[in-house]
């Protein structure tokens, strides 16, 4: 049977925020309807770390009998296939071998996942939270990433120094918190994440 392991960019600097990042891809991903079928996630740190793990994986994948997958912010609206996109972006060649569904992205930003929900942001950040500063859930994946932090900054700004909302810190929470459903009927590339899955898990 085929394993399937998930690169993914973030949550690498400590050891902490490395288990958060882990427990909250692994949550979603859970809540997905995977529980029991699981891909294992991996860490990365910054993105091109992710990729470059990603590639060293591809070179013995049929020999180990795994699946890798890469998943990184897109950091910019998509408007090419995958690895094209990758390519004028980040200058990454596509691996030997992979296939186009090998690239996953979070476009164009995890903070756009997190945007989808605007109910898991209520349960984590309670009464504090200013509604009228989240964006409407529709078209998400073509706000650049800096909107959307400014504007998950300034939702949670009346929350008190400590909570408002920084990468990292209270991201990975908030992903385990996310309704799959929300993200999968509004976000197309988070939808191709899942049917993705869905194919090799």
């Amino acid at each position: 049977m085929v394993s399937v392991k998930i690169y993914v960019e973030g949550g690498g600097d400590t050891k902490y925020l490395y288990t958060q990042c882990c427990e909250g891809f692994n949550k979603l991903i859970q809540n997905l309807g995977f529980k029991g079928l699981m891909p294992k996630i991996i860490a990365c740190g910054a993105r091109d770390k992710a990729y470059g793990m990603f590639d060293t994986a591809m070179k013995s994948a049929r020999e180990n009998d795994e699946y890798p997958m890469l998943l990184v912010d897109s950091e910019d609206p998509i408007a090419l296939g995958p690895w094209e996109h990758l390519k004028v972006r980040d200058k990454w060649d596509r691996p030997a071998g992979a296939e186009d569904e090998q690239a996953q992205m979070m476009a164009t930003c995890m903070e756009t996942w997190i945007m989808a929900d605007h109910e898991a942001l209520r349960k984590v950040f309670g009464s504090c939270l200013r509604h009228r500063a989240l964006f409407p859930i529709s078209d998400l994946e073509l706000r650049p990433r800096q909107e959307l932090l400014n504007a998950l900054q300034s939702a949670t700004n009346d929350c008190g120094k400590n909570r408002v909302y920084s990468k990292g810190k209270h991201s990975f929470q908030i992903l385990e918190e996310l309704n799959p459903k929300s993200l999968e009927k509004n976000l197309p590339y988070f939808r191709r994440f899942k049917e993705t899955l869905d194919r090799h898990l």
